[in-house]
């Protein structure tokens, strides 16, 4: 996992819906970045998609958004960018949708699963990396982003985000065939 504390990696991806470059440079007048990975396909992304659309709608005054999909599109269609795209427009993300087909993005923040979460400070220090809340498809508690939420309020009013954090369980990113980063494991990811 990426150590707490650690700097942002900047990465340029090109938003699927307006077809900007996105970079760490986007984001720099924002006091806090979240960078999301999902996937169109992915039972807890779909579980979750409306809250991410919440989240957009209540911080991204404040807060730097992205979401990238890092799947292997060839194998995943459904997460090829056009996909990505019409999943924006479907939940009203206001917030910047990415697709990282080549993982490199992925790889340099050590994703393992979607969703994954990793908000970063006003200095673009990571200060959580975490589960969304504790919902999951099957388990029958209401999706609330408390965890993610809590996070982000800390950082906005200039507190330090509580260290004891929980993983994000999901899907595995699907690695292009070769393609698998040597810290991948799968062990917090549930197959789908």
């Amino acid at each position: 996992m990426l150590a707490l504390g650690v700097s942002a990696p900047d990465f340029h991806l090109t938003d699927v819906v307006s077809g900007a470059t996105i970079s760490l440079a986007t984001f720099a007048d924002k006091p806090a970045l979240l960078v999301m990975f999902i996937s169109v396909h992915c039972p807890f992304v779909k579980h979750v998609q409306s809250q991410l659309a919440q989240l957009g709608k209540d911080y991204s005054a404040q807060v730097g958004i992205v979401a990238i999909g890092s799947n292997d599109i060839e194998k995943y269609p459904d997460d090829a960018p056009e996909h990505l795209q019409a999943l924006a427009h479907a939940e009203g993300f206001n917030f910047s949708v990415c697709c990282d087909a080549s993982q490199v993005v992925a790889k340099v923040y050590t994703a393992a699963c979607t969703p994954d979460f990793f908000l970063f400070d006003r200095d673009r220090q990571l200060a959580y990396r975490g589960q969304l809340d504790d919902s999951r498809p099957s388990n029958g508690q209401p999706v609330t982003g408390r965890d993610l939420r809590h996070a982000i309020e800390s950082l906005l009013a200039g507190k330090e985000v509580d260290a004891n954090q929980r993983p994000s369980i999901g899907c595995n990113i699907k690695w292009i065939p070769g393609n698998e980063p040597e810290y991948f494991t799968g062990i917090r990811a549930e197959e789908s």
